[in-house]
């Protein structure tokens, strides 16, 4: 169930990917706004149309909807985030880097307040250390699901395009263009054709 979670949040990472210009808008939020019902919507049509819709099989999809809405809203988030960090051009390895830093923060602060429940609840009982690897785990989990879409970004002009227009990234300037210099015949005189 958990890769076929992966599976539909890369199908709605890819629509995302095709979709981006029609998705950049003129302010960063409201390309957000764009962004994140797009992943959602490909995430769990992906999602439903591959499920075991049988009576024992329901309950479970409807359970697993909560993860990979909680997975959409990081990523989307975590992309976000990293296009705000990196702003001002876009460099492959600090983006990467960016987008995994949003991720692990965001899954921290999205799964602290259930692990401190969970703590009250047990009396202090649950080990820390689990916690950090399940955050460690879904970080990992959302990284190796868009770096496929980062790397193809950055090995390919047009969806690095397509990336940096929904990122918000600033376009290098192109170099100038300078006029062919014109260099006077000997002999010939400025105003005098020489043919």
């Amino acid at each position: 169930m958990f890769l076929e979670m992966a599976g539909a949040l890369a199908f709605g990472i890819a629509a995302v990917w095709l979709l981006a210009p029609q998705l950049a808008r003129r302010h960063r939020f409201v390309t957000f706004l764009c962004l994140a019902p797009t992943l959602g919507v490909f995430s769990l049509f992906s999602f439903l149309v591959r499920q075991d819709w049988t009576l024992d099989g329901a309950s479970l999809v409807l359970v697993m909807l909560v993860p990979l809405a909680l997975s959409v809203l990081v990523v989307a988030l975590a992309i976000f985030l990293a296009g705000l960090a990196c702003r001002g051009g876009y460099r492959p390895l600090g983006l990467y880097l960016w987008i995994f830093l949003s991720l692990l923060a965001l899954w921290l602060v999205i799964l602290t307040p259930f692990f401190a429940f969970a703590m009250i609840v047990s009396g202090g009982q649950l080990p820390w250390q689990e916690f950090f690897v399940v955050v460690l785990v879904l970080t990992a989990a959302g990284f190796v699901t868009l770096f496929p879409f980062l790397v193809l970004s950055s090995a390919n002009s047009l969806f690095r395009e397509r990336l940096m227009a929904l990122l918000h990234m600033e376009r290098e300037a192109p170099p100038p263009v300078l006029p062919p210099v014109v260099v006077p015949l000997p002999g010939a005189s400025p105003g005098k054709s020489v043919c």
